[in-house]
């Protein structure tokens, strides 16, 4: 089992910086994914950002050169530094981990935080 905490959420201006960090512990030495996910009501869950342990970063072609993802060595704390903020990264902001082979992810080693609200006014 991992567990996940999300933190760093708030209110920022459009323009503005955000840090959100992820609290990672358990079992995480069996995690080879790390992403960061948004939600807004009424839409589906979608990819900010992933780091895997072979291929490195990915972001969304959204927040591409605004975003960067990050994790520790220790695989217990992931971060993803926010600028250049718009009101359209208003979300809920989720992180996960998980466990995949070739593309292939197991559900039983997939894990959520419960979130952590961003709101960026215009």
């Amino acid at each position: 089992q991992v567990q996940l905490v999300e933190s760093g959420g708030g209110l920022v201006q459009a323009g503005g910086s955000l840090r959100l960090s992820c609290a990672a512990s358990g079992n995480t030495w069996s995690i080879n994914n790390f992403g960061w996910y948004r939600q807004t009501p009424g839409k589906q869950r979608e990819l900010v950002a992933s780091i895997e342990d072979d291929t490195g970063a990915n972001y969304a072609d959204s927040v591409k050169d605004r975003f960067t993802i990050s994790r520790n060595d220790a695989k217990t704390a992931l971060f993803l530094e926010m600028s250049d903020l718009k009101p359209e990264d208003t979300a809920e902001y989720f992180c996960n981990a998980r466990y995949c082979v070739h593309g292939f992810c197991y559900p039983d080693h997939n894990y959520w935080g419960q979130g952590t609200q961003v709101t960026v006014s215009s």
